[in-house]
């Protein structure tokens, strides 16, 4: 069902982008930089938090870090993740395979800075195994995502090093 909602959304909102499925799972930061032939900090890793009563989507480059200073000054509380459970309830996507894309319901979506060192990333696509290739502000448009700044400075695979 998941991998079938994201195709529905790209199909609907923007049907140039293609969803790539490989044989291999690329379900971390790593086997998808593997399995799709770029950096890790290319992969776009989404994550699913709580701040007090909000559920959210957080959209990172592959190795950024969560800067819990900088969470809590914008959103007035610690960020807490969700359970698998509730990630797949809220997102009707499983874990390794969560994307802002074709969601089970509406959620707020934030996609940090470090997504804007690279002209394209790599998102998951409601799969272990699936993902596309889409500019980071054509993600976020599409989305209806705000952007923010609540990562650790890059420690590596910046292209600007």
């Amino acid at each position: 069902m998941s991998l079938s909602s994201v195709k529905a959304f790209f199909a609907a909102h923007a049907a140039d982008i293609e969803v790539i499925e490989t044989k291999e799972s690329s379900a971390t930061v790593a086997l998808a930089a593997a399995a799709h032939q770029v950096d890790p900090d290319q992969i776009a890793k989404t994550i699913c938090l709580r701040a007090g009563d909000t559920i959210m989507l957080l959209v990172t480059s592959g190795n950024s870090r969560l800067d819990n200073r900088k969470f809590r000054d914008a959103f007035g509380a610690k960020p807490r993740m969700l359970s698998a459970e509730e990630v797949v309830e809220r997102t009707s996507h499983p874990i390794g395979g969560v994307c802002p894309f074709g969601l089970a319901e509406p959620l707020a979506i934030y996609c940090d800075v470090s997504l804007r060192r690279w002209p394209l990333v790599v998102p998951a696509a409601g799969a272990i195994n699936a993902a596309v290739r889409i500019a980071p502000e054509k993600m976020a448009a599409l989305t209806a995502a705000t952007w923010i700044d609540v990562c650790q400075e890059p420690r590596s695979g910046d292209p600007d090093q």
